[in-house]
């Protein structure tokens, strides 16, 4: 089973069937994409407003993403807001907390100041056609979410843009907006990236552009399904959710820790 296929997985929210429209292998794309950049850093988008708090899905596909890219050479920087507020610190990774006010000059003002070699986005909502964050009820999250897309949009076509996401609604789906709007019950995401990855679970997009890049590097990135499991402890004791459940409990999309392991497991037996 290749990787992309494992990502892709227990999907009932009409992923698997955007796949045919999607250059394959993407995932492999995506990390080959990576190890072109060269030395930098590196900007890593993530976070996703539900019920009050940050959920589960994003946060842990991006800290092992920028642990990947720290042991690769690169200095990952990972931009969010107040909802993930001390997630990645303990792991000694540098954080950027755009404010809710913040727009257009702020992000110039980051670019300019950090220089990314790139931007990759993990989970984190980009606005519709409409102008409106918005979750997958189609409920209005504007004024819970911090404008971070605006980064990816001074970007594309001139810094490298990856887009993962699992539902139409994230940043990088415009690249397939007329297809899911046409697929899906869904006004999605117009913003648009350099290379999109999409899985069941965003979580499960990061860990498959991490073990191409083992694959294609040679170098020990991959993480365990046990530090992974740690990690999402962690945040849900700082208050995240299950974003599906809407519940503070150790899972994510609805999905339990074996899954995750099925996932990662699997991931690792194709590395």
């Amino acid at each position: 089973m290749e990787i992309e296929d494992i990502v892709l997985n227990h999907s009932d929210r009409g992923m698997d069937v955007l796949r045919k429209y999607m250059p394959l292998p993407y995932a492999k794309a995506a990390a080959r994409r990576i190890l072109d950049w060269g030395q930098g850093t590196v900007f890593l988008a993530t976070g996703f407003y539900v019920a009050g708090y940050a959920e589960t899905d994003g946060p842990a596909g991006t800290v092992f993403l920028a642990n990947a890219l720290k042991l690769l050479g690169y200095k990952p920087v990972i931009v969010t807001d107040e909802f993930c507020r001390g997630f990645f610190e303990p792991d000694g990774i540098e954080v950027l907390y755009m404010p809710y006010e913040a727009g257009t000059e702020w992000c110039k003002v980051q670019l300019k100041k950090y220089k990314p070699v790139g931007l990759i986005s993990i989970e984190r909502c980009g606005k519709n056609s409409d102008g409106e964050y918005a979750n997958m009820r189609g409920e209005s999250i504007s004024d819970k979410t911090a404008k971070v897309d605006m980064l990816f949009e001074l970007a594309y076509g001139s810094i490298p843009t990856i887009g993962v996401g699992d539902g139409g609604n994230e940043i990088g789906m415009g690249n397939i907006a007329d297809i899911i709007s046409e697929t899906l019950e869904l006004k999605p995401c117009v913003v648009k990236v350099d290379e999109l990855v999409i899985a069941t679970v965003s979580n499960w997009g990061a860990y498959a552009i991490i073990a191409w890049l083992e694959r294609l590097s040679g170098k020990k990135v991959f993480m365990s399904f046990e530090m992974v499991e740690a990690f999402i402890k962690r945040t849900v004791e700082l208050g995240s959710v299950d974003g599906v459940l809407k519940e503070k409990q150790v899972s994510v999309d609805g999905f339990g820790m074996e899954v995750e392991k099925e996932i990662i497991e699997n991931l690792r037996a194709t590395i």
